[in-house]
């Protein structure tokens, strides 16, 4: 019995100390925790790494005014180009041009992916192969699937 209290003691009070230092770390300041203080306009404002202006108008952490997207880019906007059907054809000839010679674009069609239009551009090659290309709405070419034979 003595030694099994000799044994789990030590483990409780190591458990009782490492949970009470870990309920302090938030509480020890009121804003971000471990005493930093709080948050304000000038430290995480408008662009994630300052903007704006701070407290007593000072500038945020890295200075002047940034936009409202992650290390102060102007955020997410769609595509400034609508892209057409033929334009993904363009785009997957040259793709098949430069990786995939002697493939032509058969045919384009189009489908919905990630809130706005994409294409999947088939493709066949000269030994009755085919091949399928996606095409997303920022012109970007990516291979999908491997090889295949038409029957």
């Amino acid at each position: 019995m003595k030694r099994m209290v000799l044994t789990v003691m030590p483990v409780a009070l190591l458990m009782l100390v490492a949970s009470v230092a870990f309920a302090q770390m938030g509480g020890m300041g009121p804003g971000m925790g471990m005493g930093w203080g709080q948050m304000g306009p000038g430290m995480m404002g408008p662009g994630m790494m300052g903007g704006g202006q701070g407290w007593y108008g000072c500038p945020g952490m890295m200075g002047g005014m940034m936009g409202p997207g992650m290390m102060g880019g102007p955020g997410w906007t769609s595509p400034q180009t609508v892209l057409t059907d033929e334009r993904a054809k363009e785009l997957a000839q040259q793709y098949a041009d430069k990786y995939l010679p002697g493939f032509t674009v058969e045919r384009v069609l189009p489908f919905a992916g990630m809130g706005m239009t994409m294409y999947q551009a088939e493709l066949k090659g000269p030994n009755s192969e085919a091949r399928v290309l996606h095409v997303n709405p920022w012109g970007n070419v990516m291979p999908f699937g491997g090889p295949w034979r038409r029957g």
